[in-house]
């Protein structure tokens, strides 16, 4: 559904024509069907990366097709629900108004246009307040028409640009909800977000943008892999002898009362189990820490840009 080869984005900006590099040879690809995280910290090119695929900015270098087409297509363009970050909606229309303008942009046409924009809006939780005056709408209201329009011509990719952005929790879960319907019902979609526990409960595949540049791509079930990296291991009734042997394994020693907390990397805990049981200590539990997408974001995102 979007095929992305080396897409670079050069600025020149101010008097002395200073060129920022924006994006940097990214590639990517998304398949048919699934859930798409783009992945950054502020300023490191998803939303320049997103104005290149949706046709509003065009590459300094590098390819790129949306549905087997080349970016900037009005005919596949038609095929596309688009949701910028900051959606722009006129201030003096309604959200029906709104949103049945955008469905005729795709190319509805009369009772099925507006059929259509009032189900995109009741879906969006917007219908009662279809007809008042957009500029007398909230953000989390204003996010929610905007993502109607984005649905109103049934389009068979979504592009999400921030979609959960000025929603309140609730909104935040009807719109999860909403792209997990979507995905049942067969769309592609594609997204960015900084709630990375909303990609981690939607996404199959995700990619991490770094000053511009892909550092991290793939599965998300492989990124995350499933064994543990480490384990805490909580003990009670330890001896000095124990105490002195993980110390002088290079295990620290953590102590809350008369419990001791361990660390334990992944492939040592057996052997600690073994020797806190043959020492008289109790095990009071054991708990596997797993590599979570903060972990990587962290890592790779944050980190590896210091």
């Amino acid at each position: 559904m979007i095929r992305v080869e080396g897409l670079s984005k050069t600025f020149v900006q101010g008097f002395w024509m200073r060129r920022v590099e924006a994006v940097r040879g990214v590639t990517f690809s998304v398949d048919a069907g699934s859930v798409f995280g783009f992945l950054g910290p502020n300023g490191a090119g998803k939303t320049t990366t997103i104005k290149m695929l949706t046709g509003l900015i065009a590459p300094t270098r590098g390819r790129a097709e949306l549905l087997g087409a080349p970016i900037g297509d009005p005919r596949v363009l038609r095929r596309v629900g688009f949701l910028p970050e900051n959606p722009y909606v006129y201030p003096y229309l309604t959200p029906r108004e709104f949103v049945e303008m955008c469905g005729e942009l795709s190319g509805l046409r009369g009772a099925a246009c507006r059929d259509r924009a009032r189900r995109s809006l009741e879906r969006t939780g917007v219908w009662y307040a279809a007809d008042r005056q957009v500029r007398r709408l909230s953000k989390g209201m204003l996010q929610r028409t905007g993502l109607a329009a984005a649905l109103v011509a049934d389009p068979e990719l979504l592009i999400l640009d921030e979609p959960m952005s000025g929603l309140d929790p609730v909104g935040r879960r009807e719109v999860k909800d909403l792209i997990l319907e979507e995905r049942q019902a067969g769309r592609t979609i594609f997204f960015s977000t900084h709630i990375l526990a909303d990609v981690e409960a939607l996404c199959d595949r995700v990619a991490i943008l770094r000053s511009g540049v892909v550092v991290v791509s793939g599965a998300l079930s492989e990124l995350l892999r499933a064994e543990a990296q480490s384990t805490e291991v909580v003990l009670g009734q330890v001896g000095g002898s124990l105490a002195g042997a993980l110390e002088a394994a290079g295990l620290g020693l953590a102590w809350a009362g008369d419990r001791a907390r361990v660390e334990v990397p992944g492939d040592q805990v057996e052997e600690v189990l073994r020797q806190a049981l043959e020492a008289g200590a109790k095990v009071v539990s054991v708990s596997p820490h797993h590599t979570t997408l903060e972990d990587l974001f962290v890592r790779e995102a944050i980190q590896g840009e210091a």
